[in-house]
């Protein structure tokens, strides 16, 4: 009754081998009844092979009396992987009559487990590997050992972002797995294609010259941009930069070649997009890169000991020249180690790339508007503050909530605060862009439209962003006294933005014939070093805050 029951195949054979006994589990799995099976020899129930494949005689198979992993042949054709264990059966003297076998299915888990193992180093969307780590040690040991030569190269979509956007996210997934399958064919069968994340690819080339790495980098981006993606009647260009670097000796470490390969690939993007860049030691590009990357813990330090300062530059009104200014734009400076302060131009690019604006921006807010919530409190009353925000800020739920909490931690009064988006900031996503700032004047908050004019369709889109101020692209200002097209220009924008109800302020007024120009011209603010330079935030008041 108990073998009757239990979950495990049990069979049983006789000295000679026929069989003598199969339980339903084993019935089940070899498709031999016990009644039908009775007499048959062993080979006949248990059709049997090794994990490769081969053929395995039943005897020998018991005789090492422990378990083993095998294949089992039903008596239809059906293969089952199971464990097999075996045991002699004895009489009452303690003479062997023959053998029992114990057999369990475990098909199932092991296709669980090789489902797992696939899964732990491929990716789900794309079937491509996703740990590139194993394969490129194992190359930068092969450069080291035998003097050979291979290549990595990184692989950064263009315009991918736009498919997610507009078709969200399943198309974005379906377009990865249409460009896996067409890259697929381009490379040799030695080479190793693996997708690193989101919309970025990884391709080793083994064994591979510069010359033929970079024909098939070549290759690689020529078939992407040849790629066009379908979906719901909409079709998608994407194109690729790609990054190359050359793995000889010396070769460096692991994290070395990553990071490399990662540069030539953003240089890639910064020279044009949609184009291969070959990764040279000793050129300007990677060393301003390396760079970058140096001031990224420099960037955090700051952010988390409070190194970063805020000063001020006065934005001033042309009718009335002679007044106190009471507008300012908020800038930013890092004081380094030796006191000195830092301009923003050494470490926003690295910001920027590295994905940390969001939080400088957020310290930029939380400071700000404390400050000026004490300068209401001391009776400064008059004082309009401009607070530049990056392209990363807008629309990001955290900016909009922060802003929220401080106008009312501080009590700053919301219509004198002023936020700075470029214009080519807003062109980027303009929807993203009327919505935070919609959401931002609903509450009392002003916008300037900043660097207006370097934008090719500057006026088409002027009629779709809800702003207060635009702020003249310094471009036309500089040679102002010189240039008659220069003064045309600015003449334009003024004349528009006064039509459409804003107030136009030029930026760069370095002299005293500029200003006289752009008051004739009928601007109506003007900021520079001729009308006042950055000074330290603080040097304004007499007001003492505590800066959070």
């Amino acid at each position: 009754m108990t073998l009757e029951a239990i979950t495990e195949g049990v069979i049983t054979f006789d000295a000679q081998m026929h069989t003598v006994y199969v339980n339903p589990t084993a019935a089940a799995l070899t498709g031999w009844p016990s009644q039908q099976a009775f007499g048959k020899p062993a080979e006949h129930i248990l059709c049997l092979k090794s994990i490769e494949g081969g053929s395995i005689a039943i005897l020998p198979l018991c005789q090492q009396q422990k378990k083993q992993c095998l294949q089992l042949i039903k008596k239809d054709g059906k293969p089952s992987d199971i464990e097999l264990t075996s045991a002699p059966l004895h009489d009452h003297a303690g003479h062997p009559v023959g053998w029992v076998v114990v057999i369990q299915d475990v098909t199932q888990s092991r296709r669980l487990q090789q489902q797992l193992s696939f899964q732990a180093i491929h990716d789900p969307l794309t079937g491509l590997i996703n740990r590139r780590e194993r394969c490129l040690q194992s190359l930068i040991q092969d450069v080291e050992h035998n003097a050979s030569e291979h290549l990595l190269c990184y692989l950064d979509l263009d315009q991918f972002k736009i498919v997610n956007d507009t078709c969200g996210h399943q198309a974005g997934d379906e377009l990865l797995k249409q460009l896996a399958n067409t890259l697929k064919p381009l490379l040799r069968q030695s080479d190793i294609l693996a997708r690193l994340g989101g919309d970025e690819f990884g391709v080793l080339l083994n064994h591979c010259p510069l010359s033929q790495g970079q024909e098939i980098a070549e290759q690689l981006r020529e078939a992407v941009c040849g790629f066009h993606f379908s979906w719901n009647g909409q079709v998608f260009a994407v194109g690729v930069s790609i990054g190359i670097v050359h793995l000889t000796q010396p070769c460096g470490d692991l994290g070395v070649m990553l990071s490399k390969a990662d540069t030539a690939c953003y240089l890639a993007k910064n020279l044009g997009r949609n184009r291969v860049h070959l990764h040279l030691p000793d050129s300007s590009e990677v060393k301003l890169q390396t760079d970058q990357v140096q001031w990224v813990n420099r960037i955090r330090q700051a952010l988390d000991e409070d190194h970063f300062r805020l000063f001020c530059q006065p934005i001033m009104a042309l009718d009335q020249a002679d007044a106190a200014p009471t507008h300012y734009e908020i800038l930013l400076r890092l004081k380094d180690a030796r006191g000195h302060m830092v301009p923003p131009g050494a470490f926003l690019p690295s910001a920027e790339r590295f994905n940390l604006m969001p939080q400088i921006d957020l310290w930029v807010i939380r400071n700000t508007l404390a400050w000026m919530g004490g300068q209401l409190r001391s009776g400064h009353l008059e004082l309009h503050c401009a607070i530049n925000l990056s392209g990363a800020s807008i629309g990001h739920p955290e900016c909009l909530q922060t802003i929220r909490e401080q106008l009312t931690k501080h009590r700053a009064p919301a219509h004198r605060v002023c936020f700075e988006i470029t214009e080519t900031t807003a062109m980027a996503d303009l929807k993203k862009a009327q919505d935070f700032i919609g959401e931002l004047r609903a509450l009392g908050c002003k916008f300037a439209l900043d660097d207006f004019g370097s934008g090719l369709s500057s006026f088409g889109y002027l009629r779709h962003l809800s702003v207060d101020y635009l702020k003249i692209d310094g471009i036309f200002i500089r040679e102002l006294a010189q240039s008659p097209i220069d003064r045309a220009m600015v003449d334009s924008i003024n004349t528009i933005g006064h039509i459409m109800g804003l107030k136009t302020v030029a930026e760069f007024v370095e002299d005293g014939a500029t200003q006289e120009i752009l008051r004739q011209l009928g601007v109506d603010y003007a900021q520079g070093y001729h009308l006042g330079r950055p000074q330290p935030l603080e040097s304004l008041g007499n007001a003492h805050v505590m800066l959070r």
